[in-house]
């Protein structure tokens, strides 16, 4: 019998599936559920034409209140790149994808149409930050499925953030203009990684959010992709501050990530980007 959705969701999350047992494993939701980040391509550059029919499916994305409020930049001028590329040393592989784009929140054209228009504006809030940041996100990720669809590979990068004042000066950014994430775009080299996913139980609520078996259900999942994905005792984080743990599960990964400080900046550089976030 040929694979169904249901075998790919059971590959994601590790857990029996019984949706979408009768689905065959085509389409766009069968790649969606079985997609893999990609950090390792081909040479060979990515065709214009399929980048911009990438770039003209990201920016048909759903915009709020039809704002409109996400930019992409494109880098690849060679210079311009390496230096790019220098602010990103620990990931290789941002270096190696024939295409390297720059996700951002664009609040700077809703603020010049107001003032071409003449109208206040008087909505300089937390809330209208996140809505740019959060287009730009759906531009992504809209931007992500169609160019896998279309047989190449991505790998968002958040890391960019790290490096958020440089990276804004490289790229120009004025302001109400920000970084929200970077993206590896080019041919895949493998197969890529398949990471296994927190159980609905955790991530998804009816009616009222209830996280009352969050511990039961959140071991579980540990001993899950443990299973699945064993950490080398190599790979484990902050080893001289936290010793070498005998197992060594995706939430203390992550709890070890979050111990250490980070972006703290990114609020700083906001509000210099000219957003009040009151």
């Amino acid at each position: 019998m040929s694979q169904t959705i249901a075998d790919l969701i059971e590959q994601r999350f590790g857990l029996p599936a019984t949706a979408g047992r009768e689905v065959p494993a085509t389409g766009t939701v069968a790649g969606m559920i079985a997609r893999r980040s990609t950090r390792r391509f081909e040479t060979r550059p990515v065709a214009p034409e399929m980048f911009d029919v990438a770039l003209a499916a990201a920016l048909s994305a759903p915009a709020k209140s039809d704002l409109q409020q996400a930019s992409i930049v494109v880098v690849r001028d060679p210079a311009q790149r390496a230096a790019v590329n220098a602010l990103l040393p620990s990931m290789p592989w941002v270096a190696s994808a024939p295409e390297f784009l720059v996700f951002c929140g664009d609040n700077r054209r809703m603020r010049c149409i107001a003032e071409m228009r003449g109208k206040p504006f008087p909505n300089d809030t937390l809330d209208m930050f996140m809505n740019a940041a959060v287009d730009a996100g759906i531009v992504m990720q809209a931007f992500i499925t169609a160019a896998e669809s279309l047989g190449l590979g991505c790998c968002p990068i958040s890391l960019i953030r790290n490096e958020v004042e440089r990276a804004s000066e490289l790229l120009a950014l004025p302001q109400g203009v920000f970084p929200v994430a970077g993206l590896c775009v080019g041919h895949p080299a493998d197969s890529g990684r398949l990471s296994m996913r927190l159980p609905p139980a955790i991530t998804v609520h009816v009616d009222r959010y209830d996280g009352s078996d969050f511990e039961t259900e959140l071991a579980a999942y540990d001993a899950r992709r443990a299973a699945r994905e064993p950490t080398a005792p190599e790979k484990q984080r902050d080893v001289a501050r936290f010793g070498r743990a005998e197992h060594y599960t995706w939430s203390e990964d992550k709890a070890r990530q979050y111990a250490v400080p980070e972006r703290h900046g990114f609020g700083p550089y906001v509000r210099g980007q000219g957003f009040a976030l009151k």
